[in-house]
């Protein structure tokens, strides 16, 4: 395993990780009033587009699944309106999740629905910019011992570290403190982010601690 490509997620990490930190604290310079907590949703839609744009950026960038096979334009046009496809599809079905793991059915939709968005960024958009809109891969990749790259091994663990910090967060919302950021979904968000910015450090070190163990079969 070759240093230069963990030095390279490493940064591609770093940057995503001091991404998130300047959504939560740049746009109070030109939006008064604007706090994570008081202006939630705002953040949200913010911090989804902020973290979009970086991920597809850095793709282009590093080009982590870079194949020898070319591609048509009309088969990068069908390719990029399968992943629109996809991400939508995964917003609307972690809404799904959401409502069925508790949340209100009919109140706070919006609020619902850019938590959705949040997580799908956080996991399915990394997905499609590493394996592209191929079920077959993502399944592959979330099987154990199924990635073929340090790149597959990070997603592995963003993704899982995402959900898991979500699924915390929800933890706090029945007790009766009457905290702010008790607030559907602040809780939960927070708590998606903050497992994401985690796993973003996280990844490159346990892939570095455990270089020569991992061995990579191409599939």
């Amino acid at each position: 395993m070759k240093e230069g490509e963990i030095r390279r997620l490493l940064a591609a990490n770093l940057l995503c990780f001091f991404a998130i930190v300047l959504t939560a604290v740049l746009p109070a310079f030109f939006w008064k009033g604007f706090t994570v907590l008081g202006t939630h949703l705002t953040w949200l839609c913010i911090c989804s587009v902020c973290v979009s744009a970086l991920n597809i950026i850095l793709h282009l960038v590093f080009r982590p699944n870079l194949t020898p096979k070319r591609s048509s334009f009309a088969q990068k046009i069908s390719r990029f309106l399968k992943c629109c496809m996809y991400f939508f599809m995964s917003c609307i079905l972690f809404h799904a999740i959401i409502v069925l793991y508790g949340a209100p059915l009919i109140e706070s939709v919006t609020e619902t629905f850019l938590f959705a968005v949040l997580l799908s960024t956080f996991t399915t958009l990394q997905c499609l910019c590493i394996l592209g809109p191929n079920i077959q891969a993502w399944v592959r990749v979330f099987n154990k011992n199924g990635a073929t790259s340090i790149w597959e091994s990070s997603l592995q663990i963003t993704t899982m570290c995402s959900i898991l910090g979500a699924w915390f967060g929800a933890f706090p919302i029945p007790l009766d403190w009457d905290r702010p950021w008790q607030v559907w979904p602040i809780s939960c968000s927070l708590g998606a982010t903050f497992g994401y910015m985690a796993g973003l450090i996280i990844a490159p070190l346990w892939i570095h601690w455990n270089r020569k163990q991992l061995t990579y079969k191409s599939r």
